[in-house]
């Protein structure tokens, strides 16, 4: 299963939107360029793994994405890994754990990002049931070794299901089994309640545990007092604009902050 060093520090790769998607406009070589500069630019400052997501297809699907989204994905996160000597996650938004574990078994990432793993919550896609069952028998056939890291009452949604995130927690660990969990604010680039961070530790111990949103460079010493890494990536783009690409000096910054000695620009 996937291993990250202490503190984990995954950085996002924001791509844009995608061939199919309403919002493209952009060839998908151009997209690749983009992702693998992102993903170097993460590499140098001394962050220890990367997520590819496809941000920019918002409106997502609930669950299935189109297969010309797999494809896509799968052609960029092939460039990535083939750029950057850094473990590589895949997170194909809404909820498709399917196709991420797919394209992971295809091209060789590291881990995957499920938003509801377990449970049922309530989201601007509509109802989204978590697939733990399913997930977990196609990464037993697919590619055994690649970790699922799940969310814990994700962002952007209100969880139907169990609204006690402690409780919450031990079903996505225990009975999902998921490899690490992530707790994040309330939408992109909020700061996470340190007391949710409390309570989902106490609850899984032996877990590790992430924050999934906004960590910044005034935040994130303390945010690591709570939990074993951070997700983070609006914080590291000039102004918190997503579409804008990584900034070396704020990613730089960033990893100093982390209290990780070694990144450079």
């Amino acid at each position: 299963m996937v291993e990250l060093g202490r503190p984990i520090l995954i950085g996002m790769v924001h791509l844009p939107a995608l061939p199919g998607s309403p919002q493209n406009h952009l060839p998908l070589d151009d997209i690749v360029g983009r992702a693998v500069d992102d993903a170097a630019t993460l590499e140098r400052a001394g962050f220890g793994a990367v997520i590819v997501e496809n941000f920019g297809d918002a409106p997502f699907a609930a669950d299935r994405v189109d297969p010309i989204t797999v494809a896509s994905m799968a052609v960029v996160a092939r460039e990535v890994i083939q750029a950057a000597a850094l473990p590589v996650g895949i997170n194909v938004l809404r909820n498709d754990a399917a196709a991420g574990l797919a394209i992971a078994a295809a091209i060789g990432a590291a881990f995957i990002r499920v938003n509801v793993h377990v449970g049922v919550a309530a989201t601007d896609q509509g109802i989204i049931e978590g697939q733990a069952a399913d997930t977990l028998r196609l990464r037993d056939r697919l590619a055994p070794e690649v970790g699922i890291l799940a969310d814990v009452h994700v962002k952007h949604s209100s969880p139907l299901s169990q609204p006690d995130i402690g409780l919450a927690a031990e079903e996505t660990a225990y009975r999902g089994q998921a490899d690490m969990l992530i707790v994040s604010g309330e939408t992109t680039g909020r700061a996470v309640d340190l007391e949710n961070l409390r309570r989902v530790k106490q609850a899984v111990p032996d877990r590790p545990l992430l924050v999934g949103s906004g960590a910044s460079v005034n935040t994130v010493a303390e945010l690591l007092t709570h939990a074993d890494g951070v997700i983070v990536g609006s914080s590291l783009k000039p102004g918190g604009q997503i579409e804008q690409p990584v900034d070396a000096q704020l990613a730089a910054a960033f990893v100093r902050a982390a209290g990780i000695v070694g990144g450079h620009t």
